[in-house]
C-alpha cells in the first residue's frame, strides 16, 4: 500500500492510499479518516460509496463528515467507484458506464468481468487491507453512499447483514432493473437475462427474502433524478411488506448534489454511530 498523502484534521489524520488490486485487476486509491485515538485502540468503520462519475475524493472536499466522524470516533473509508487505467474496458463518453460506474456489482460478461468487481473488492479485498493497516474493529462495520453508492451500499448490506451492522443512503437507486440510468449498464456488465440483475437491485433483494435491521434514507425533493431513477416509493412499499424498519425522510427543497449530502451528514453518522458502539 502506497501513502499517496496525509493531513491532520479535526485531531485525526486523513490519508489517501493506492495499492494494487488484485480483485480488480489494477491500482486502486481509496481514502481513510481515522480519528484521534489510543494506541491499540480500535474504532468502529464507516464505509463510503460514491455516486456516478465520482472518486474517492468528492466526499472528502464537499461531504463535510469529519467533524462528526471525530466526534463520533468513527473511521471513514471512501473508495473509488470503478476499476481505473489504460487497460481497463471503457466508454469514456458515457457517464453512466464504465470508468465512475462500476455499479458495485461484480460482472459477468466480457470484457467488463476482468476488472469491474467491484463488489468483491468492497465486501472482501478492501476490508481486509484495512484491517493490517488501520485500527479497525472489523466486527463494527457500517456502510452508506449517495445514488449509485446508495445502491451498492443497501444491497450489500441485504446480502452481508453478518458483517455491516448499520447501513444508510443518500437519494439511493433503489430499484437499477427498473431504472433507467441503470439497465444498460446492468446488461453490459450481468447479460441481457434480467434474473441476473436481481442479486444487485435492493427492491428485487428484500422482495426474494433478503433482510436488514433497518435503513434511514434522505431523499429531496427537488433531485432531477428523482422521478425516472431513484424512485424512494419503491422501496417504502417493499420494506413495508418485508417489515423492515426504514426510516426514509423526504426532504423539501433539497437537489442531488452535495450541498445536499453535507447538509445531513451528521445526522447521517449519529445515526450509525448510535448502532456501532461496543
Amino acid at each position: 500500500m502506497d501513502v499517496i498523502s496525509t493531513a491532520k484534521a479535526h485531531g485525526g489524520v486523513q490519508g489517501v492510499y493506492r495499492h494494487r488490486s488484485r480483485t480488480t485487476d489494477c491500482d486502486m486509491t481509496f481514502a481513510v479518516f481515522v480519528p484521534e485515538h489510543q494506541p491499540g485502540e480500535k474504532l468502529a468503520v464507516l464505509t463510503y460509496l460514491s455516486g456516478l462519475t465520482c472518486t474517492h475524493q468528492n466526499v472528502m472536499d464537499k461531504g463535510e463528515f469529519r467533524r462528526a466522524a471525530a466526534k463520533h470516533r468513527l473511521i471513514i473509508v471512501t473508495p473509488d467507484t470503478s476499476p481505473r487505467g489504460a487497460d481497463v474496458p471503457d466508454e469514456p463518453d458515457n457517464w453512466q458506464f464504465g470508468s465512475g460506474a462500476g455499479f458495485y456489482v461484480d460482472a459477468t460478461e466480457a470484457p467488463y468481468n476482468a476488472n469491474y468487481r467491484m463488489y468483491s473488492y468492497i465486501t472482501d479485498e478492501l476490508p481486509a487491507l484495512l484491517a493490517v493497516n488501520f485500527p479497525v474493529a472489523t466486527t463494527r462495520q457500517g456502510i452508506f453512499g449517495h445514488s449509485m453508492g446508495g445502491h451498492g451500499a443497501m444491497t450489500i448490506a441485504l446480502k452481508n447483514p453478518d458483517i455491516y451492522r448499520s447501513c444508510s443512503a443518500f437519494a439511493p437507486i433503489v430499484h437499477p432493473a427498473r431504472a433507467d440510468w441503470s439497465r444498460p449498464a446492468f446488461e453490459k456488465y450481468l447479460g441481457a437475462d434480467a434474473k441476473a440483475w436481481r442479486d444487485y437491485d435492493t427492491c428485487l433483494l428484500i422482495e426474494d427474502g433478503k433482510r436488514f435491521p433497518g435503513f434511514l434514507v434522505d431523499q429531496g425533493t427537488d433531485d432531477q433524478f428523482l422521478e425516472n431513477g431513484l424512485r424512494p416509493e419503491l422501496l417504502k412499499a417493499a420494506c413495508e411488506t418485508a417489515r423492515i424498519p426504514l426510516t426514509l425522510n423526504m426532504r423539501e427543497g433539497y437537489d442531488h448534489s452535495y450541498n445536499f449530502i453535507s447538509t445531513f451528514m451528521d445526522d447521517h453518522l449519529a445515526w450509525h454511530a448510535k448502532r456501532l458502539k461496543p
